[in-house]
């Protein structure tokens, strides 16, 4: 009988040492430190799109039709691999299928954006969804929106008006708009997901890769392309493919205007790795923007992490 009554007070305990504020909040802060992490992998992966793009001659529909197919293929493999298969695919739900819908026109602006201006200017409008993010979720589901985490949205687009400042004049307005085009799509998605965190990532992934095929061979001749690109686009496929999952499950555990100026740091490593492959020298004034883009960054990262230290510690002191 004593030994039954210290287990169930040994239980009991358990459950109120489980329950209590400060595990809570410690596991909050696992899985926001978690979203970081995944969100930066997703920038690291995209900010190679532009090597790969202009690293090959096959037009923007052929690097569209054999991206997005080993993209499908390595996602797929990686779902059945991961016992994940049916979740993934089962349950996108409406949610789930408007990501793919909506994906699939931000992937066929996204590559031609390359094509037809620079890695740097792609980059750099890219680093506009932050507020485009931020107001859509305000809109959306009444995500407050911080004031350092505004802050933080201002320097970095105090950081593209100072890069585009220094190269106005040589932009290529049809691929500017494209990339514009591809910035409201994936700040479109990042809302989708903080507003249904239980829609999958890799399902609508496949799907809107899966929906570009067709129409690459309407606009383009991608069964021409040469084998030794196709193995390039291939590793491209692996890249994107891991982007977009660690982006979705990242987007998942972080505020929408904090994950998307997590992902602006993309826009810094574009210019950099095209400096390194392509001998692209980025001015004075991609120099200067960059440093305000990461600053914003890293500023509203760890005004996050300090948030969460300090309800840690009034959740133990109460």
């Amino acid at each position: 009988m004593r030994i039954v009554s210290s287990s169930l007070h040994s239980v009991d305990a358990s459950r109120r040492k489980t329950d209590s504020p400060g595990l809570k909040m410690t596991s909050k802060r696992s899985d926001y430190a978690t979203g970081v992490i995944l969100l930066i992998a997703a920038a690291l992966t995209y900010s190679t799109a532009g090597i790969f793009t202009k690293g090959v001659v096959a037009g923007a529909w052929a690097v569209i039709f054999w991206r997005g197919l080993f993209a499908a293929l390595f996602t797929t493999a990686w779902t059945l691999q991961q016992g994940s298969l049916r979740a993934q695919f089962g349950k996108m739900g409406r949610a789930g299928w408007a990501v793919g819908v909506i994906g699939a026109v931000g992937a066929a602006a996204f590559i031609p954006a390359f094509k037809l201006t620079s890695i740097a200017n792609v980059a750099l409008i890219y680093a506009a969804a932050p507020l485009l993010a931020a107001v859509m979720a305000w809109v959306a589901i009444g995500e407050r929106i911080t004031r350092r985490t505004l802050i933080g949205a201002l320097l970095a687009i105090a950081g593209v008006g100072v890069i585009v400042s220094g190269s106005i004049g040589s932009l290529n307005l049809i691929g500017d708009g494209l990339a514009l085009v591809m910035t409201l799509v994936m700040a479109t998605i990042m809302v989708i997901y903080r507003v249904y965190p239980e829609t999958p990532g890799a399902g609508p992934s496949v799907m809107q890769s899966l929906f570009l095929l067709p129409p690459s061979f309407i606009f383009g001749q991608p069964l021409q392309t040469a084998p030794f690109e196709i193995a390039i686009l291939a590793a491209f496929g692996l890249l994107f493919a891991i982007a977009s999952v660690t982006l979705a499950e990242g987007a998942k555990r972080v505020p929408s205007g904090q994950t998307a100026l997590i992902s602006a740091l993309e826009t810094p490593l574009a210019p950099l790795l095209a400096f390194l492959v392509f001998f692209e020298i980025p001015s004075t004034a991609t120099v200067i923007g960059g440093a305000a883009v990461l600053f914003g960054v890293l500023y509203s990262i760890r005004v996050e992490k300090h948030q969460g230290t300090v309800a840690k510690q009034k959740g133990a002191e109460l």
